[in-house]
């Protein structure tokens, strides 16, 4: 990712703002290659760097993020904690409010799947591959800031079959979820299903003969009874709840 050229630079997204972006990885050379490339893009700018958690949290008490690009492994506080903290400041945070709004994406490898799944469980709205184009790498921030599609669903889909065994291990938010998915109705059921098996908004209009309006209230709807940040988060409880299942 060490070249923009590659990427033509998009229209932006926030109007006269760009997307505030805080890049967490304890690799200098990571964080300066990521921070040109983001750069590069009138509608991103790279606000806060940092080396660890701590220095993540400290430094996003004093400055406003939309959104996060947090590595998995690292000293002194881990993406998964830091992750976890963050999301909890997230949730306490005033409606409205750019805290309340905060988007993590974790940056993993394909070895570091359970870590990834912790993330994930920890509030975290996607996560990409470390080896990502750059073209890759830019879309998922500007999509993740939307908040309207999951990063890569097939990756995403991929990664949690990997470790689809875990989503077993007592949990007590299982039953909860259980319980949940049961309140959705015959066609919210079947729209959850597709966000699981990685189908975007279009897709799942052509695939129920709806349009893509329709889709986006039955997404709502699911977000909504099953109390998800997101639609990663819904494919997180589609395999612990057996909706559906690898392979």
């Amino acid at each position: 990712m060490s070249s923009a050229a590659f990427v033509s630079p998009a229209p932006s997204e926030t109007g006269s703002q760009p997307i505030r972006v805080a890049l967490v990885d304890d690799q200098q050379l990571v964080r300066s290659g990521f921070t040109m490339l983001i750069n590069s893009q009138p509608d991103l700018e790279v606000v806060v760097q940092a080396g660890n958690g701590y220095e993540a949290l400290a430094a996003m008490s004093a400055t406003a993020a939309d959104v996060v690009l947090m590595d998995v492994r690292m000293p002194t506080m881990d993406g998964i904690e830091t992750t976890r903290r963050l999301m909890e400041r997230s949730r306490s945070a005033a409606a409205g409010s750019w805290l309340s709004e905060l988007k993590i994406v974790v940056l993993t490898t394909f070895d570091l799947d359970e870590h990834a799944l912790a993330a994930i469980r920890a509030g975290a709205s996607g996560f990409l591959l470390k080896d990502a184009p750059p073209e890759e790498l830019l879309g998922a921030i500007r999509t993740v800031y939307r908040g309207d599609a999951v990063i890569a669903p097939s990756t995403t889909k991929r990664l949690l079959a990997h470790v689809a065994p875990l989503l077993g291990d007592p949990d007590p938010a299982n039953d909860r979820h259980h319980t949940a998915v049961e309140s959705l109705t015959v066609r919210e059921r079947e729209v959850f299903g597709l966000i699981a098996e990685g189908l975007s908004n279009p897709e799942i209009a052509r695939s129920l003969f709806v349009s893509e309006a329709t889709v986006k209230t039955h997404v709502g709807h699911v977000l909504s009874k099953l109390d998800a940040r997101d639609r990663v988060q819904l494919v997180l409880i589609a395999y612990e709840t057996g909706v559906v299942s690898p392979g």
